[in-house]
């Protein structure tokens, strides 16, 4: 018997399971061209249980969104024409529908914010927005990518500029950097694919966030209340995914997720909080989710307040989980990327 599965009968407490907390009003909102594109990734995958905003100042993209609720904000400074790259006026945009903004993020329980980073509505608006979420008293959550470096020099100064002026207004935030995930998905990876997976990690962390809240279909809900202990003003946070399939499969995925790109150098001992999210079939042990549990929490601080939650899903085989991993609460330092070795590609 491996000392992982002799961790694995230590009994590990289950997670609460409640009812779907359906009174939980939460809201993802896609800023600019970048986060409506990854807005529109979210909707066409299917996520569930939250409101969608598209906000833009430019009128035709917003045209080509199918959220439900679209925002043109500085209608009177861009006419509709976006802001050129300029951070400068997608603030002034988002300072002229202040209003409208909070209006519609009135109630909100949860804010996704999600943005690219670099252009001028996404660097400009986002910590506007933020702001305002932050105000109507929601746990704000912010998601935002790095520019690729083909995208030019000018994007890359925007976004370090606009990503710390965003921290200021958020609870936690997720920096994704583009750059980053290309060394690991290979050069002759096409652009729609390479931002695709940069996508996939902001779908990632929505889902694996809401998904334990809002899912009816999960087999182990957590309440909002959790969330809010993992999330509430824990500043920088990092995510990371992992699937695992055959005969040690519970100790691949947890690898996996702990050593993904975005993750792998941090030092697990400085998180205040952990959050796991796991896609597994209904004939799936018990002795295997204690095996998630010691292994995430043998990682963690003792002191980290980590919450599970878990869903059913009949597309993943008996041997096989898929998992979430979230860490909030960790230093800046730690969530550098420019310190990253080189990793293996996210698992497929």
């Amino acid at each position: 018997m491996s000392d992982f599965e002799k961790e694995s009968n230590v009994n590990t407490p289950m997670p609460k399971a409640i009812l779907p907390s359906a009174a939980c009003k939460i809201r993802v909102i896609g800023v600019g061209g970048g986060g409506g594109n990854s807005l529109q990734h979210m909707i066409n995958q299917g996520v569930t249980g939250v409101d969608f905003i598209a906000i833009n100042t430019d009128a035709q993209a917003l045209s080509r969104s199918t959220a439900p609720l679209k925002v043109q904000i500085g209608v009177k400074l861009t006419n509709g024409l976006g802001s050129g790259c300029d951070p400068n006026k997608g603030r002034k945009a988002a300072e002229e529908s202040r209003e409208d903004i909070k209006r519609l993020l009135s109630g909100s329980d949860m804010v996704f914010i999600t943005s690219g980073m670099g252009g001028g509505t996404g660097t400009g608006a986002t910590p506007i927005i933020a702001q305002i979420a932050k105000e109507t008293g929601a746990l704000t959550i912010a998601v935002v990518t790095k520019p690729f470096e083909f995208e030019g020099k000018r994007h890359v100064i925007n976004a370090e500029s606009g990503i710390s002026e965003l921290a200021k207004h958020v609870d936690s935030i997720i920096v994704i950097d583009n750059e980053k995930l290309l060394s690991n998905l290979g050069s002759n990876i096409s652009i729609v694919n390479a931002f695709n997976q940069a996508n996939d990690v902001l779908l990632n962390a929505v889902r694996g966030i809401t998904g334990s809240i809002t899912d009816p279909d999960a087999f182990i809900n957590l309440d909002f209340a959790d969330v809010v202990t993992v999330m509430r003003g824990r500043g920088h946070a990092m995510i990371g995914t992992g699937i695992g399939q055959g005969a040690n499969f519970v100790e691949d995925a947890v690898e996996r997720a702990i050593h993904s790109p975005l993750i792998e150098t941090v030092d697990f001992s400085s998180a205040a909080g952990v959050l796991v999210y796991a896609r597994v079939n209904q004939n799936f042990p018990i002795n295997k989710w204690n095996q998630v549990c010691n292994a995430v929490q043998a990682y963690a601080d003792e002191e980290a307040d980590c919450k599970f939650g878990m869903k059913f899903d009949e597309s993943i085989a008996e041997d096989q989980i898929e998992l979430t991993i979230l860490i909030t609460g960790i230093s800046s330092t730690c969530a550098s990327y420019s310190n990253y070795q080189d990793v293996q590609s996210l698992p497929r």
